[in-house]
C-alpha cells in the first residue's frame, strides 16, 4: 500500500511519499493539522476524580453590555475592572441621567451582589468605573452603567470633584482622537506601618461587606484617526480621599507596568508593546477643567435639575459669591430653567 500512496508534500519538516509508509504519514499530516493534540497534557485519572464535581467558580467572568465591559470580584461586591470605549459620536444623543437609578445587577448572583442599602448612611458614595455621562447616546447603555457591578464605594469628594474631572478629560479626548478607550478600576493598596511592615487594610460597608478601595486606578489610551499606527497611553492611580484643585493630573501618573504590578492585571494584552507607544502626558496636556470652568459646569447641572425658582435662584447666588460670572451657556440655561419654573409655580388662568 506504502508503494502506491503517490502524495508529496511538505507538513513542517515531514515528507510524505512512496519511500514512507502510509501510517507515519497520516501521523505526519495530523500532527500539522493539530499541532494542539502533540502538546496538550492529558487530564490523568485522579485529575478528573478531583473535579468531579466541578471547580470553585469566582465570578470573575468577562460580562458584556452595551457600552462597557467587565469583571466582577464576588468577594468584594465590585468591579476588578471596566472597559470603555469613547468616540464623540457615542457623546451625542438625550439620554438622561435623570431617567436611571442605581440598582443590583441582574446578572450577579444575588449571594455576591451589593445592594443600595449597603450605601445609604455608609459616608461613602457610589462611584461610577464607566461614567453615565460617557453614554449620552443610549438611554440603555446609560441605564446599565448604574448596575451597581459598575460601582465602588468612593469619596463623595473625589466623585464629585477630582474624579469627575478626570472622566470629563476623558471626554475631551474625543476632540483631539478618533478612538479613546479607557479601563477604569479599584486598589486596596497596602501601607507601611512604623515598624516599617507593609499591612493592606480596607473597610467593609453594609450587610453585603462591600470593600471600600484604598485607590483607583484609570488607563487611557487614544489614537488619531488619521494615524491609526500612533498611539498614547497614560495610567494613574488616584487616593479615594478628597483632591484639591491645587493637585495635578500628572503628580498621580505611573507607569504602565507599575500598574500591572499593583493591580495583578495586565492591560491592552493585545497591544503590540514593540512599536512606539507615546506618553499620553507628553503628546495631550492632561490638564483637568479648572475652578472656574468646573463649578460653571456644576452650576449648569444643578440650574437644568431644580424644581423652584427659590432653589435657582440660591445656585446663581452662591455662583456671585464665589465671584464667578454666568458664561452665555448657563445664562440661556438660566432663563430657560426660570421660564418653565415660572409657568408651572404661575396660576393656570382659563
Amino acid at each position: 500500500m506504502a508503494s502506491g500512496f503517490k502524495f508529496v508534500r511538505f507538513f513542517g519538516g515531514f515528507v510524505c511519499g512512496a519511500t514512507v509508509s502510509t501510517g507515519a504519514c497520516v501521523v505526519a499530516v495530523k500532527l500539522y493539522l493539530h499541532p494542539e493534540e502533540s502538546t496538550q497534557k492529558k487530564e490523568s485519572s485522579t485529575q478528573r476524580l478531583i473535579k468531579l464535581y466541578g471547580l470553585p467558580v469566582d465570578g470573575g467572568d468577562t460580562r458584556y453590555y452595551t457600552n462597557h465591559i467587565l469583571s466582577y470580584d464576588q468577594s468584594r461586591r465590585t468591579p476588578r475592572w471596566v472597559a470603555e470605549h469613547l468616540s464623540e459620536e457615542k457623546l451625542l444623543g438625550k439620554a438622561d441621567r435623570k431617567h436611571c437609578k442605581f440598582k443590583p445587577d441582574p446578572d450577579i448572583p444575588e449571594l455576591f451582589t451589593a445592594h443600595n442599602e449597603d450605601y445609604l448612611g455608609s459616608g461613602w458614595s457610589r462611584g461610577h468605573m464607566a461614567p453615565a455621562g460617557d453614554n449620552k447616546f443610549s438611554e440603555q447603555s446609560m441605564a446599565e452603567t448604574f448596575y451597581l457591578s459598575n460601582v465602588v464605594p468612593q469619596n463623595y469628594k473625589n466623585n464629585a470633584g477630582f474624579w469627575n474631572r478626570l472622566e470629563m478629560y476623558c471626554r475631551e479626548l474625543t476632540e483631539r482622537f478618533r478612538d479613546v478607550w479607557v479601563i477604569s478600576g479599584p486598589l486596596t493598596l497596602p501601607q507601611t506601618s512604623e515598624d516599617k511592615k507593609k499591612i493592606v487594610s480596607y473597610q467593609l460597608i453594609g450587610k453585603d461587606d462591600v470593600a471600600v478601595p484604598t485607590h483607583l486606578y484609570k488607563v487611557i489610551l487614544v489614537r488619531k484617526e488619521h494615524s491609526p499606527d500612533v498611539l498614547a497611553l497614560g495610567a494613574f492611580v488616584v487616593p479615594n480621599a478628597p483632591i484639591g484643585f491645587d493637585h495635578q493630573l500628572k503628580e498621580f501618573q505611573v507607569s504602565l507596568t507599575e500598574l500591572e504590578r499593583m493591580s495583578g492585571l495586565t492591560f491592552f494584552p493585545q497591544l503590540d508593546k514593540s512599536q512606539s507607544v507615546k506618553n499620553l502626558c507628553l503628546l495631550d496636556s492632561c490638564e483637568l477643567i479648572d475652578f472656574k470652568r468646573f463649578t460653571l459646569y456644576v452650576s449648569g447641572r444643578k440650574v437644568r435639575g431644580v424644581k423652584s425658582l427659590a432653589k435657582l435662584e440660591k445656585i446663581m447666588a452662591e455662583l456671585k459669591e464665589a465671584g464667578i460670572a454666568p458664561d452665555e451657556y448657563l445664562t440661556k440655561v438660566h432663563f430657560e430653567k426660570t421660564q418653565e419654573l415660572l409657568e408651572k409655580e404661575s396660576p393656570q388662568v382659563k
